[in-house]
């Protein structure tokens, strides 16, 4: 579906074509984790936008195609988070964690989200501007594994 442009956006906004880098599409069930006061609400609604429903909330029981993860360093163990996510996504799935950018806000090292996916069965296929002050982190488990 073609778009017309969109006016020049404000610094908060997300820019709405990462939704679509990052593999979201219509039908897709997404589960959220992490959310709090301070996310991005711009890029949550584009993601809705593009799959044409409201995200699942962490109470959801079925497995997702996708999961939203906000992740600020003293949240817990990113490994043991990752892990559980895991067992949610169905085959193909994906998990993009979003962690802010400024370390007064709670910024994850990149370094840190590797190695956690790593032991977790994922790997980093990306990251990626997400919103202001947000960046996003695309984890896939490799092909033919889950």
């Amino acid at each position: 579906m073609n778009t017309p442009a969109a006016p020049a956006a404000d610094p908060g906004s997300a820019d709405p074509g990462i939704v679509g880098r990052l593999g979201f599409a219509a039908e897709q069930i997404v589960q959220e984790f992490g959310w709090d006061g301070d996310v991005a609400d711009d890029f949550r609604f584009a993601v809705e936008d593009v799959i044409g429903s409201d995200l699942e909330d962490e109470d959801y029981t079925g497995e997702t195609d996708a999961v939203l993860l906000w992740w600020r360093a003293g949240d817990g163990d990113l490994t043991d988070a990752l892990v559980d996510l895991v067992g949610v996504l169905q085959e193909g799935g994906f998990v993009v964690a979003l962690t802010p950018k400024d370390r007064g806000n709670g910024a994850v090292d990149p370094a840190e989200i590797d190695e956690a996916a790593g032991t977790a069965g994922l790997h980093t296929a990306g990251a990626f501007h997400a919103a202001s002050g947000w960046r996003a982190t695309k984890l896939v488990a490799p092909k033919g594994r889950r």
